[in-house]
Order: structure tokens, then C-alpha cells, then sequence
């Protein structure tokens, strides 16, 4: 049965997969990710020995990271793009967004922004092209790079492993019933932030990326997923959810229906509510 999705000005659905209700006005802080690098061993040398990417990083994290490490004037990684001889797909169209793939990269002394950002690139080829992940995109009806742009908005979206699967599964029913993603994490992306709060007005912004107007998947990943979130993507377990709040940490409800997921959006504005009240 096909559902019709909520009035925009009533209902969103929110990064991390919280749902609130637009008129209350209800904020979620979100987090910075710090770049962990480790430092080689020995006198006098501060060089780190390695680069860690984490999981869910845009490209333009990376970049920095890389001319951080790299000790390089800051813009230098993202120039080098164009000359670096990447493997991408072709639907990358050049962008490697979605194939920098999340790991521990070593750094030698003639590390270049090139040779670090093949290395990701290299990895990601070996773990997506490989039998399981090109035989499940196949299965669901996509091509690989489809299925890394749907895992990199589940790693954006769930609020912890156990929940990627079912975010997922969202995300499909939500295309197969022809409805707009609605996902606030898409519109973070075209904007370059991180926030977990979306206005009306965001929702109106006219980019690609913007998946209240927009049908279909993003053009292109909206950051670097990990491996669990690729499993996700091309697995999702069976269920008929369209929607999902975190009422809190470690609670996320799914819902099948508007009406249960209204109920579940009270609970979530109740619980901001009572946080944001002052201790008597």
C-alpha cells in the first residue's frame, strides 16, 4: 500500500535518524570528530606514521586531514584531484566522494596527496567491487555506485550499527513507494555543515542534494561509509518502515505508519523538552 508522505511543514526526517516536529522548534546538538593520527616512534621525529579516516568523513575532511599530515599549504590535497589518476567509476564522474575509504593509511616519507588518496580509492575498489557487495546491488536492482550512495546516508543517518539495516530498509521502501528521502543529512551535505537541525526553509533549497524536493537518490554519496554500512545497504533486513526517531540514546523507533510515527515524534519532543528544562 502506498503511503502519502506528511505536509513538509509538519514533519522531518533528521541526520541521525531523529524525527521532529518543525513547529516546536526542537534543537539536537551535534558533535565534532577529531582527527586521531599516530605518531611515529623516535627523537626528534613528530611526522605521524599513520593517517586514520574515520567512518561517515566527507572528502572535504580528508582533504584537510591529508594537508595537515602532510604539512602542505591547506587546499593542495584537493587540487592535486584532477592529475591524481584516481580509479574511480564512471558515475563518479571525478569525484571520489564515497571512495575514500574509511581505514589506517601508512605514511612514508614520499607520501603525496596523490598517493594517499589512490591508496583509499585502491581499497575501496577492492571492497566494494568484490563478489558479495557486487552481487547484492545486483539483487536489489542498482549498480554498485548506487548502493555506496545509499550506504553513505545510512552511515549518516543511524544512530548506531545495530540500527544501519533498518535504516536501509527506510531508504528502500521509501524509494519503492515513490517518496521523497526526506533525509536531513543530504541537505548537511549541500550545505557543508553538520547540524541536526533543519528550518523550512532548508528544505526548500534548491540543490540536487536536496531530498524534500528532490526524488531519487543524491547524485553522488554524501560521504565515506564503512563496511558495516555497505552491508546494510545491499542487506537490509525485511520490514515495512517508512519513518524513524531516536527518542534517545540507544531508542530508535521505526515505524510502518504517520500515526505510529506521530507518537513516536511526542515522545521525542517530550524527552527535548524535559532535557532542556533546568534542574530545580
Amino acid at each position: 500500500m502506498q503511503m502519502n508522505t506528511p505536509p513538509r511543514s509538519t514533519i522531518r526526517l533528521t541526520r541521525r535518524g531523529r524525527v521532529a516536529l518543525i513547529a516546536t522548534g526542537a534543537v539536537v546538538a551535534g558533535t565534532a570528530v577529531a582527527v586521531p593520527l599516530l605518531s611515529l616512534e623516535g627523537e626528534g621525529d613528530t611526522r605521524p606514521a599513520s593517517l586514520v579516516i574515520p567512518e561517515g568523513w566527507r572528502s572535504g575532511q580528508i582533504y584537510e586531514a591529508v594537508d595537515k599530515v602532510l604539512a602542505l599549504q591547506v587546499g593542495t590535497t584537493k587540487k592535486s584531484i584532477a592529475k591524481a589518476g584516481l580509479k574511480l567509476p564512471t558515475d563518479a564522474e571525478g569525484n571520489p566522494e564515497g571512495y575514500l575509504f574509511p581505514a589506517t593509511y601508512p605514511l612514508e616519507k614520499k607520501s603525496t596527496p596523490a598517493s594517499l588518496l589512490s591508496f583509499m580509492v585502491n581499497t575501496a575498489n577492492k571492497k566494494f567491487n568484490g563478489a558479495p557487495v557486487a552481487a547484492g546491488a545486483q539483487r536489489n536492482a542498482m549498480n554498485v555506485y548506487q548502493a555506496v550512495t545509499i550506504a553513505s546516508i545510512v552511515q549518516a543517518e543511524a544512530a548506531s550499527p545495530a540500527d544501519m539495516g533498518k535504516v536501509s530498509r527506510v531508504i528502500f521502501n521509501r524509494l519503492e513507494r515513490g517518496m521523497p528521502l526526506q533525509m536531513d543529512s543530504t541537505i548537511n551535505y549541500a550545505l557543508n555543515r553538520a547540524t541536526l537541525k533543519t528550518t523550512g526553509s532548508d528544505t526548500r533549497l534548491d540543490s540536487p542534494y536536496n531530498s524534500y524536493q528532490r526524488m531519487g537518490l543524491p547524485p553522488t554519496p554524501i560521504d565515506n561509509p564503512g563496511e558495516e554500512a555497505m552491508r546494510a545497504a545491499i542487506n537490509p533486513p525485511p520490514g515495512d518502515w517508512l519513518y524513524f526517531v531516536t527518542v534517545k540514546p540507544g531508542d530508535t523507533r521505526f515505524a510502518a505508519t504517520y500515526e505510529e510515527h506521530q507518537r513516536n515524534v511526542a515522545e521525542f519532543n517530550a524527552a527535548q523538552k524535559n532535557s532542556a528544562s533546568p534542574t530545580k
